[in-house]
Parts: structure tokens; C-alpha cells; sequence
């Protein structure tokens, strides 16, 4: 939403020729509390209140209805009727995107200062009954991503670089190693590997790459954490320091010389057989450029970082041209590392509170949902009854 249209905004001078509110700053002092309130909510958050109060909004317009102020009544009918709106191939809307609509629509009367009518006792017993009702249907499907072992990148990355046929091939094998392992050993969330920039990494010569998270999902205030990818006791090709030195040289080659930088560093670079983590690394350029970018088809690494969205589909196109099936590519996603992440720690036996020093959860009760969803068997009494 954007806070320069919120209704409880004063003007910057008052009727009558009184003194404006925003003291002797005028417009200057409006706009940063703008800001202020423009930065209380993470951009993808704002992104989604937008348009999922568009959405609203047209459906109120469409049955003549108000959308602001809305009636609890309004809201209810809205929500029962998207429950059970076919969509072609997805199946209707589930009660985790009904929850978050609630939400939208309650931001946008509390910017308003009017009752938020997601907050009555109707709207709440109808997000019930939609629940109830779509955890009893056979049909629904889970939207949990499957975990990406370490096995699975290692076989994923393997044939990534068997595959290469020309330089721009290898720069694209170069970031996606670094993506896909760092995002496994710091059981990043896709946002954090997209928000990543040069700055944020830092070697240690003991434990392997300190990565600072600034920002992420259960963080919004900026408290921070350091994740730590370790240098790999084993092959190479699992190396998650190896895959970062690798990467980080020719974004730092790109950016102090563009293309022609690249292809020289690539043509004078020793064949990737051995751990290179533990090599002499060198400065970048400028600290604050995203870790992760795009590449165009000519070798050109952009300015700008990837999305989230860009690296769910970078997982999924690398998943299947390594093999996997279509049905297990369409499990895939920016998550799967994550998950993986947490499903081998808990078969290796770690403690909960070992996993969420790097995952960030607050609270064991999730790092359980992985137990349970993804590896039941582990510390389960059914497996000691002797059968």
C-alpha cells in the first residue's frame, strides 16, 4: 500500500492558517514519515495487501457491494465463494490464501481508521468452516516443497557441469552451484539468497563463509544472523565454500572488466578437480551489488538480483535437466534446499536446537513439522516393536 494515500495522513498545513502538524519540516517531514510507514512492511507484503485488496475491490464493484467500509457479511460471502471457485489445474483457493486476504482487507480499514471487519466472530467461524472442510477433501494436494538432499544437488550440479558447452554455460553452472549449495548448508529461505550482496560474505579461516542475513521472514526488523557454510571434508563437488569462491570470481571479474574479463578468467582457470575454497579470493567492486543475478544469454550479468521467483525456477530447470521426473520437478521449489536442509539433520541425528541456530526458526514445534512430514520414521516408537 502505499502510505501517502492512507486517509489518517494529515495535511502538511491546517485550515485557517494554523501551524502544520508536521512542524517547521513541512512536506520534507511528511515524507519521512511516509517512508517510515512505507518500510513497517516488507515490500512483498505490501505487494500482496495491494493486490489482494484489488482483488477485493473488484468483487465488491461486480455484486454492488462496499468494499470500504466493508460489512463482516461482505467479507464472509467473499471468502466462501473463492473456497469454492474452480480453478483450472490448481483446484480453489486454500485457506492459508483466505487467511492472508482477511489480513489485507482488515490493513486497509485499519489504515482508513475504520473497523476491520476480518476481526468479527462471522469472518472467523467462516475461515473455520473452510478449514474443516478442505482438510477432509481427498483431492487436496499439499503445497509443501519435497527436500533436495545433499545427494540430490551433488547429482544436480554434477551433471550441470558435465553438461557445459560454452563459457556462458560454465558462468551459468557457476552461479547455480553457488545457489543451490549455499542454499542448502544455510538452509537459507529463497528471499534471503535473493537479498544476499557481496558484503554479506565474509571467509573465516576455521569455520569455512560467515553470511549475514539482514532481513528475513521472521526478522523484519533487522536484528540479523550469521549463517555459516562450512569448507567441505569431502569431494569437491558438495563444497559449499568451493561453489561461493567459484561464483564470486567472476562476479568480480564482471563487474571490474564486463564480458571480456569473464572469458579470460574462465580461460585461465585451472579444471574444477580439487577444492579451490581455501584460494586466495579478491575484493569485489562494490560490496552492495546483489551476491546472485541474472545472466542473459550472451554472458552478461545484470545489475539487479534475482527474484525469489527466478530462483524457484532456476531449482526446478536444473531438477530436470538432471533426471528428475516431471512430477518430482513440480514438488520443487526455492524451498527444497531449506527442507533439505532440516530433513538430513534430523536423520543425522542433530538436536532441534542445533537446526534452528541456522534455520532461524523460533519455535521447535515448526522444525517438527519436518519430522513428521518428511521423515516419520526418525525417533519413532513404531520402529522399536520388533516387526
Amino acid at each position: 500500500m502505499d502510505p501517502s494515500t492512507i486517509p489518517n495522513l494529515p495535511a502538511t498545513t491546517s485550515a485557517g492558517g494554523q501551524l502544520s502538524p508536521w512542524g517547521r519540516g513541512g512536506n520534507e517531514a511528511k515524507a519521512r514519515v511516509v517512508e517510515a510507514v512505507r518500510q513497517s512492511q516488507a515490500s512483498t507484503t505490501t505487494r500482496a495487501y495491494r493486490s489482494d485488496w484489488n482483488r477485493f475491490a473488484r468483487w465488491c464493484a461486480a455484486n454492488e457491494l462496499n468494499a470500504l467500509p466493508a460489512a463482516a457479511e461482505t467479507v464472509a460471502s467473499y471468502l466462501a465463494e473463492a473456497a469454492s471457485e474452480p480453478r483450472e489445474g490448481m483446484g480453489p483457493y486454500s485457506p492459508t490464501t483466505l487467511r492472508r486476504w482477511v489480513a489485507s482487507i482488515n490493513f486497509f480499514h485499519k489504515a482508513a481508521e475504520l473497523p476491520p471487519p476480518g476481526t468479527s466472530q462471522l469472518v472467523a467461524s467462516t475461515l473455520a468452516g473452510l478449514q474443516r472442510k478442505a482438510a477432509r477433501d481427498p483431492n487436496r494436494r499439499s503445497r509443501q516443497r519435497e527436500a533436495l538432499l545433499l545427494d540430490d544437488i551433488e547429482h544436480i550440479l554434477v551433471t550441470a557441469r558435465e553438461g557445459c558447452s560454452s563459457w556462458v554455460d560454465q558462468v551459468r553452472e557457476r552461479r547455480d552451484s553457488a545457489l543451490l549449495l549455499l542454499g542448502f548448508a544455510g538452509a537459507f529461505r529463497r528471499s534471503e539468497l535473493a537479498n544476499l550482496v557481496l558484503a554479506d560474505g565474509r571467509m573465516h579461516r576455521e569455520d569455512g563463509l560467515h553470511l549475514r542475513v539482514r532481513v528475513s521472514k521472521s526478522d523484519q526488523s533487522g536484528v540479523g544472523q550469521t549463517k555459516v557454510a562450512p569448507f567441505g571434508r569431502g569431494h569437491h563437488h558438495r563444497c559449499p565454500v568451493c561453489a561461493y569462491r567459484r561464483w564470486h570470481q567472476v562476479v568480480c571479474a564482471f563487474d571490474s572488466g564486463g564480458r571480456p574479463a569473464v572469458i579470460a578468467e574462465l580461460a585461465r582457470t585451472e579444471p574444477f578437480t580439487h577444492h579451490v575454497c581455501r584460494d586466495r579470493g579478491v575484493s569485489p567492486v562494490d560490496g552492495l551489488a546483489p551476491l546472485f543475478r541474472k545472466i542473459d544469454r550472451h554472458g552478461n550479468i545484470s545489475e539487479s538480483g534475482l527474484s525469489g521467483a527466478a530462483i524457484h525456477s532456476v531449482i526446478r530447470m536444473r531438477a530436470s535437466a538432471s533426471g528428475f521426473s516431471d512430477e518430482e520437478v513440480m514438488m520443487l521449489g526455492g524451498h527444497s534446499p531449506r527442507a533439505g536442509f532440516v530433513t538430513q539433520s534430523l536423520s543425522n541425528g542433530a538436536s532441534t536446537h542445533s537446526i534452528m541456530r541456522q534455520t532461524g526458526h523460533k519455535s521447535p514445534a515448526t522444525v517438527e513439522i519436518y519430522a513428521r512430514e518428511r521423515n516419520p520414521a526418525q525417533n519413532n516408537a513404531v520402529m522399536d516393536l520388533g516387526f
